[in-house]
């Protein structure tokens, strides 16, 4: 690259990618064991919907070897791209990405935000589910529900329903940046909302 950031955007791709990795640890570990007779609450419909949503997302992972040899040049890039998100694990930042042509790195940095950007919608509706299954379940403390709860299991309900309304793709991307400033990382490459979103959409 001539502009001699080679070294801040292999960082920031690693940077991305911990997270990424780091989200879809944490979103199985909001879990929370529902009653059988529970199964139908929004709560713990969230909690399914997000842990399947997570291991969709794994699952979504580029496979290199799957693309043709007829594949157009995009495709292969994005194939390219993909071998080297996945060999972070065993590379330095500096050996993965340093090297790469400035469009390469700038398609690595989009990518990966893509993933975490969606690793990171997933958590927060999963940790919000998990708050109302443990205020649900602390209210109840192994009772069935009957009227004598019905007061506070609205109360945790609505609060539920109102953090999910918050969690918009606006919301997610600004609490990401926010973590991302206070954590001093280099950010003049990283997409808007709307490319994250194209991406995305592209991809469904």
């Amino acid at each position: 690259m001539a502009d001699g950031l080679n070294q801040a955007r292999a960082l920031r791709v690693a940077e991305i990618v911990n997270d990424y990795r780091t989200l879809l640890i944490h979103i199985p570990q909001q879990d929370v064991q529902a009653p059988p007779e529970d199964a139908h609450e929004e709560g713990y419909v969230v909690l399914r919907e997000s842990i399947a949503a997570a291991r969709t997302l794994i699952s979504a992972s580029y496979n290199v070897r799957a693309v043709p040899s007829q594949a157009s040049s995009e495709e292969m890039e994005r194939a390219e791209l993909q071998r080297y998100i996945s060999s972070t694990t065993e590379r330095t930042a500096e050996e993965t990405y340093s090297y790469l042509p400035h469009r390469h790195t700038v398609r690595v940095i989009l990518d990966a935000s893509a993933r975490r950007f969606q690793a990171h919608k997933i958590y927060l509706r999963a940790a919000a589910a998990r708050r109302w299954a443990i205020h649900r379940q602390s209210i109840l403390r192994g009772q069935r529900p009957g009227p004598q709860h019905a007061s506070q299991l609205k109360a945790v309900n609505d609060t539920f329903r109102q953090e999910l309304q918050q969690i918009t793709d606006a919301h997610v991307l600004a609490d990401l940046r926010a973590a991302d400033v206070r954590a001093g990382h280099w950010l003049d490459d990283d997409p808007s909302l709307s490319a994250i979103l194209a991406l995305i959409r592209s991809q469904s």
